[in-house]
């Protein structure tokens, strides 16, 4: 289950975990420490952020629940679970390609711009877990 109860923390493995889509009303933490870095998360039944040094990484419409999160230089990968379908909008590099994977299928190429927001849509509804990673295109 990818419900975080105290909003966010860190896995065993080091990974992060945050969101929480039961929650009725708006509840946040700022200030989690996390290699190095500050992280603020915004979580409840219809919208999960989340931001590291005061920039945009994460956020779903509805709210989600996100486990095994974690950002490489050549992307990020994470396990999302919801209530309903969501719409996910990622921050990575500005103008740069990836190939975008749910549960290990591609589900095609996409590019940022300016911004370097990549949106992406998951069916989450009955389907419990889905397993995403991000890879910057060669």
């Amino acid at each position: 289950m990818a419900i975080a109860e105290d909003l966010i923390h860190t896995q065993e493995d080091g990974k992060l975990s945050f969101g929480n889509y039961t929650l009725p009303s708006k509840q946040k933490k700022e200030g989690f420490a996390h290699g190095g870095d500050l992280y603020k998360v915004k979580t409840f039944r219809e919208m999960t952020k989340l931001e590291c040094n005061d920039n945009f990484v994460y956020e779903s419409v509805p709210g989600t629940g996100v486990r095994d999160f974690q950002e490489t230089e050549e992307g990020m990968s994470f396990v999302v679970e919801g209530a309903e379908d969501a719409q996910i909008t990622l921050g990575l590099q500005e103008e740069t390609g990836y190939e975008v994977f749910a549960d290990g299928r591609s589900i095609g190429q996409m590019s940022t711009g300016l911004g370097g927001k990549l949106n992406i849509s998951l069916e989450l509804a009955g389907s419990g877990e889905v397993a995403v990673e991000i890879r910057k295109l060669a």
